[in-house]
């Protein structure tokens, strides 16, 4: 999406909701950006958000993930860059479970 904003993460939602098994639910890790958060989405009932503690991007995944990334060259750019990273991360379900892993966590 070309804007990051309520409207978009209300769509978002929309989306993974939709994708979500009917036995399934699904927990949604995020930071804490307006739209994130905003009172105004309506969370579908199959999903669980749980917001990061303010000013902590190393517990982001996304945070080390975009810290990879580099320049881009417009909107054109970023989605091309987004879905080939999103391909080929998703034939990868280790690196996922990598990405959101911290050691100090295991115990719990």
């Amino acid at each position: 999406m070309p804007f990051c904003d309520t409207p978009a993460m209300q769509a978002h939602l929309g989306e993974i909701s939709a994708t979500v098994a009917s036995d399934a639910h699904a927990v949604l890790i995020l930071d804490q950006a307006g739209w994130h958060l905003a009172r105004a989405l309506v969370v579908p009932n199959n999903i669980t958000i749980l917001p990061l503690p303010p000013r902590s991007p190393e517990l982001n995944p996304v945070e080390r993930q975009l810290a990879l990334e580099p320049g881009f060259k417009g909107y054109d750019d970023i989605v091309a860059h987004c879905c080939s990273a999103w391909n080929d991360l998703i034939s990868q379900p280790w690196r996922i479970r990598s990405i959101g892993r911290r050691d100090w966590a295991e115990g719990f």
